[in-house]
């Protein structure tokens, strides 16, 4: 009949590897109305038909009505409770904290929380603020893009020094970019090794003046922050469409906006600001917008089943015996003289209390008998 024999300590090994993948995000994926998901949760009230507007917007691989679409990553943005845009919009704070905005602005509470909600996950304080040093000065973000990438994209983390995005630091229209690009990218990040409470930290800088630094990476959570008024060029005027406001009428329900980065931040939705960047600033071309190498760590325990030659020659098939419980022999009247033997097909790991954990099935059955010693290696990955 079968039997179990226990692992010894030397027959148990563990090991670990590391498999890489190159992502690439096109172009046309971040811009396209098909492959650009929103979910509009957001509805104001008052006046006319009222804003209707996401906090965030998913980019899928493909159009994300097919059920074979996969979802790569999340924009948003966020601002700082500090930051001159904020203080440029003039609120006032009610006697429980709450800030009241004037009716020129819009969803300027949404966008502060969306910052603390990033804050409180990578820095561990809801009230922390992203910073990073560029050369001897402290540098503050405080209009942030965040790029957050799926785990079906970014595995366990992001390998540094391969992250890379190319955003158009110019743009018009919703239907119009400049030509005019710039590559960002964590070039020097395997040097420059930074921990915050987020994990592994990198430093985003512009690939033409490696000096420049314009955001962070956390590796480990698949997550960009970019400082929007280093990307975007700061004289740039933006001239888009808001589709909706709380400030003004009109009979086709979209208004032409003229005017600042932040004017543009304060006066827009969150969909408008998500969709004049994702169109105007990464275009509609079948270029590459966003491209890094993702790393998966497998966790190996190698388990060696080593059998004696006086070990595991029976089989717990019940034709493997007869109705006397006598072993069932090849040429009958040589019981006695027979050897018994078996054929290996599968190997049961069992716990201490010989619950079956795992099966490890062998592509061709194994002859084993008394006249050799094998060993099975059965290799679990996690």
């Amino acid at each position: 009949m079968a039997t179990f024999k226990e692992f010894a300590a030397e027959d148990v090994k563990t090991s670990r590897a590391f498999l890489n993948q190159l992502v690439d995000i096109l172009q046309e994926d971040i811009s396209g109305s098909t492959t650009r998901r929103k979910f509009q949760v957001y509805v104001t009230g008052g006046i006319g038909p009222g804003v209707t507007s996401s906090q965030f917007q998913t980019v899928y691989d493909q159009d994300f009505s097919l059920q074979t679409a996969n979802p790569i990553m999340d924009f948003t943005v966020g601002l700082f409770s500090g930051s001159v845009v904020v203080s440029g919009a003039s609120p006032t704070i009610d006697a429980n904290g709450k800030y009241i905005f004037p009716s020129q602005s819009l969803m300027m509470r949404e966008k502060m929380d969306m910052y603390r909600q990033f804050a409180g996950q990578l820095l561990g304080s809801s009230n922390g603020q992203f910073t990073f040093t560029s050369g001897s000065t402290s540098q503050t973000i405080n209009e942030a893009l965040f790029v957050g990438f799926k785990r079906l994209f970014s595995r366990d983390q992001i390998k540094r020094e391969t992250f890379a995005i190319q955003v158009y630091q110019t743009g018009s229209t919703l239907t119009t970019a400049a030509t005019a690009s710039a590559i960002f990218t964590d070039l020097s990040s395997s040097v420059n090794k930074d921990l915050s409470f987020g994990g592994q930290v990198s430093a985003i800088v512009n690939s033409a003046n490696v000096n420049q630094q314009v955001g962070l990476l956390y590796i480990d959570r698949g997550i960009a922050v970019l400082d929007i008024s280093r990307i975007f060029s700061a004289q740039d005027t933006v001239t888009t469409y808001l589709t909706g406001s709380i400030s003004a009428i009109s009979t086709l329900g979209t208004i032409g906006f003229t005017g600042s980065m932040n004017q543009f931040l304060t006066s827009g939705s969150m969909d408008n600001i998500i969709d004049h960047f994702a169109t105007t600033r990464f275009s509609g071309s079948s270029q590459t917008a966003i491209t890094f190498q993702n790393i998966t760590n497998i966790n190996s325990t190698l388990y060696f089943c080593r059998l004696a030659s006086d070990e595991f020659n029976y089989s717990s098939n019940p034709t493997f015996t007869d109705t006397n419980n006598r072993l069932v022999v090849i040429d009958p009247g040589q019981e006695e003289s027979q050897r018994t033997f078996s054929f290996v097909t599968s190997i049961g790991l069992y716990d201490a209390n010989d619950n079956l954990l795992a099966v490890g099935k062998l592509s061709r059955p194994v002859l084993k008998d008394d006249e050799r010693d094998v060993t099975f290696k059965v290799r679990l990955d996690f």
